[in-house]
């Protein structure tokens, strides 16, 4: 065999092999989609993509079965989404600032004490965190989901960020100081501007995780009217074995909706913002 053939045999073997894991990578979604157009009776007796019963009722009943329309539960969840993504990029870009730019006593020592707060898991953190808005009156309300964004509590982004600015030619900061300009400007004038990459990949990651995040929320939000996406599809499965399976599946496909667009309108600044990171 000569080479250039061996060379096609490799390349086509890995691609092979890349579209099979490919496929058994989607197939729970795949089968999920093809789940919410089956009635409940027919889900779990036919393994296959291939409904041999399609109905579209999973996607009204889900829709309604709830105390509210399902359109409820979405708004809450863009509401907790929105005040996350613009803390985060208020706060995370405010705090990798002064990581990257400013002199400050003990700056080294803060950075590594944030970035082993990435360690933290959220369970070490959450019953502090009870305590705390508890006593601030803040349970069943979305401040104790958008409020700590406000204060660069991500320490992923903070770092991203950090990452970026140390990239960025400290000659820019040094030609707008000769024009008077001081860090409120440069920060506002030059660095965002440059970051641009970065910032697109905190908000759709902050987009991502937080409309998935199912425990902070069920930590928090207890009243049905405050009930996010993840908690209200959780609400459709039932202890005694009663549950809505069919309309579940129907309104977790509506609920991937605003992730799948999220991320195909931000992929190309995703893509960048990882790249111009280091995060490789």
């Amino acid at each position: 065999m000569t080479e250039p053939r061996r060379v096609r045999v490799r390349g086509l073997a890995r691609h092979i092999v890349l579209i099979a894991v490919g496929i058994v990578m989607i197939y729970p979604l795949l089968w999920m989609l093809a789940s919410s157009f089956k009635p409940d009776a027919l889900i779990f007796r036919e393994p296959g993509l291939i409904p041999t019963d399609f109905t579209t009722e999973n996607y009204s009943l889900g829709w309604n079965a709830l105390s509210h329309p399902f359109t409820h539960y979405l708004m809450n969840s863009f509401m907790v989404v929105a005040g996350s993504v613009v803390g985060n990029l208020a706060s995370c870009s405010l705090a990798a600032y002064a990581f990257a730019r400013l002199n400050f006593r003990f700056r080294r020592l803060w950075f590594a004490i944030m970035l082993m707060s990435i360690m933290l898991p959220i369970h070490v953190i959450i019953v502090p965190q009870y305590v705390l808005f508890s006593e601030l009156g803040w349970l069943n309300t979305f401040l104790p989901l958008i409020v700590p964004k406000l204060l660069a509590t991500d320490a992923f982004f903070v770092f991203l960020m950090v990452q970026f600015f140390r990239g960025v030619p400290r000659d820019l900061d040094e030609a707008a100081r000769i024009d008077g300009a001081g860090h409120a400007r440069i920060f506002v004038q030059i660095m965002l501007p440059l970051a641009v990459p970065a910032l697109a990949t905190t908000a759709i990651f902050t987009f991502i995780w937080t409309w998935n995040d199912f425990f902070s929320q069920l930590i928090f939000l207890t009243e049905p009217d405050l009930y996010t996406v993840p908690i209200a599809l959780r609400a459709f499965l039932d202890s005694t074995g009663q549950s809505s399976w069919g309309a579940m599946f129907a309104m977790s496909i509506v609920s991937l909706v605003p992730l799948f667009l999220i991320f195909l309108l931000g992929q190309r600044y995703l893509v960048r913002g990882i790249a111009t990171t280091g995060l490789k």
